[in-house]
C-alpha cells in the first residue's frame, strides 16, 4: 500500500486522504489502486456509511505544500511512456484511472470530494463523480489540458458537456480557472463551505450524519460570481461545435473580454480544442457514465502518442518556455479524418471496460 494515499476508518466514514503535497498530490497509478482497493472494499463493509476524499495537511505544516486538493495526473509519467513505451505503461495508467473514476460515479454509499484548494485534471475525475463535491474560497478548478495537447479526460466529456450556457465548452477550451463561487455557480459544486468548516463536515459525517444534511448545515452563500459577468457571452460566442465558428464569433466581437480568449485560445493545441468540442458532443449520446469512459479511453490511447501531448508537456512543465509547437499547428490543419480516427473503436480485445 502506497503512503501517498492515507487509508484509514473514523467512526462510520472511509476516508482517502491524498498525501504527495510536493506534487500537489498529483495521482499515480500506485495511489489510483491504493482508492479502488479501498474503495471495493468498504464497498459491502456495513459499518462504513460513507466515504471521504480529501487531501492530506503537508507534515511541517507549509502551506504551500497544502495549496491543492489534487493537480491531476502524473504527467511525467505520462510523457515518458509516450517517449518510450509508445505508450503502453500511459495506457494502462488511463484504464485504472478511468474504473477509479466509474466506481465513484456508480459507488452506492455516498462519497463526499473535498475540492479545497487546486482541482485539475485527474482531481477533477475523483471529485466530480462524487455524491457531494464541496467548493471553498481556496478552490481552483480547472480542466486545463488544451495547453499541454492532451484532453479533458476523467469523465470530462460528461460533466462538461451537461453545463448549461455551454460553459463546459468554455472550460475545455481555454482552461479556465473557477474559484469555489464559480463552481457552485456552474454546478461543479453541491456545496460551497468556508474552508475553517471542513473539519467539522467531515467530523459529522463520521460521526454518522447523513452527509447531505451535514454539509447543508455549514454551507453558506458564496461570493458573486466573477464569471457570471461573462455568461451571455460565452454562450454566444462557444454556441458552435466548430472551432473554426469559435474563433470567428470572438475575432469578430471586437471587445476586451473576446480578445483576451482568442488569444488564449491561439495558445491552445488545435487537435486537443478539436477533440474536445467532439468528445462534448458525442458524451451527450452516451447512454451511461461507462460509455463516456469507453469514449475517453480510445481518445487517450490515440492523443497519448500524437506529437502535441510530448511537445505541450515539454514546453509547460520540462522546459518552461511555453513556446509548443503544435502539430497540426492550426485549426484548418486539423482534419475530420484525423478526428475520427481519435475517436474510432479499438480492437475488441483493447477496448476499456469498468470493474
Amino acid at each position: 500500500m502506497t503512503e501517498d494515499v492515507l487509508v484509514r476508518r473514523e467512526g462510520s466514514a472511509g476516508i482517502l486522504s491524498l498525501n504527495r503535497p510536493k506534487a500537489i498530490h498529483a495521482l499515480t497509478l500506485d495511489m489510483v489502486r491504493a482508492m479502488t482497493t479501498a474503495l471495493l472494499a468498504w464497498r459491502d463493509d456495513p459499518e462504513v456509511r460513507a466515504v471521504i476524499i480529501d487531501h492530506a495537511a503537508a507534515p511541517d505544516g507549509d502551506p504551500k505544500l497544502s495549496r491543492g486538493f489534487c493537480a491531476g495526473g502524473d504527467i511525467a509519467f505520462l510523457r515518458n511512456s509516450a517517449l518510450n513505451d509508445d505508450g503502453v505503461s500511459g495506457r494502462k495508467f488511463f484504464h485504472e484511472e478511468y474504473q477509479l473514476n466509474h466506481l465513484i460515479f456508480t459507488y452506492a454509499k455516498p462519497v463526499v470530494a473535498f475540492m479545497d484548494g487546486i482541482t485539475m485534471g485527474g482531481g477533477v475525475g475523483i471529485s466530480q463523480p462524487a455524491r457531494f463535491h464541496v467548493a471553498t474560497e481556496n478552490t481552483r478548478y480547472a480542466m486545463p489540458e488544451s495547453g499541454i495537447g492532451l484532453f479533458p479526460d476523467v469523465g470530462g466529456g460528461w460533466y462538461l458537456s451537461r453545463l448549461a450556457g455551454r460553459i463546459g465548452q468554455f472550460l475545455a477550451l481555454t482552461g479556465a480557472r473557477f474559484d469555489g463561487a464559480e463552481c457552485k455557480w456552474a454546478g461543479l459544486a453541491t456545496h460551497y463551505l468556508p474552508g475553517e468548516t471542513l473539519a467539522e463536515a467531515k467530523r459529522r459525517i463520521a460521526a454518522g450524519e447523513e452527509p447531505g444534511l451535514a454539509l447543508s448545515a455549514l454551507a453558506v452563500t458564496p461570493p458573486e460570481p466573477k464569471i457570471a459577468a461573462h455568461a451571455a457571452d460565452i454562450a454566444r460566442h462557444f454556441a458552435s461545435d466548430r472551432l473554426e465558428d469559435i474563433l470567428a464569433s470572438l475575432q469578430a466581437d471586437g471587445g476586451e473580454w473576446a480578445a483576451a480568449q482568442l488569444a488564449l485560445l491561439r495558445t491552445k493545441s488545435p487537435q486537443t480544442c478539436k477533440v474536445a468540442l467532439r468528445q462534448l458532443h458525442d458524451s451527450l449520446a452516451c447512454t451511461d457514465f461507462a460509455a463516456n469512459m469507453a469514449m475517453e479511453y480510445r481518445i487517450a490511447s490515440r492523443v497519448l502518442t500524437r506529437p502535441d501531448f510530448a511537445e505541450g508537456v515539454r514546453a509547460v512543465i520540462v522546459d518552461k518556455d511555453n513556446a509548443p509547437q503544435w502539430n497540426p499547428a492550426t485549426a484548418a490543419e486539423v482534419s475530420d479524418a484525423l478526428i475520427d480516427s481519435i475517436f474510432a473503436p479499438l480492437p475488441a480485445n483493447e477496448e476499456w471496460a469498468p470493474l
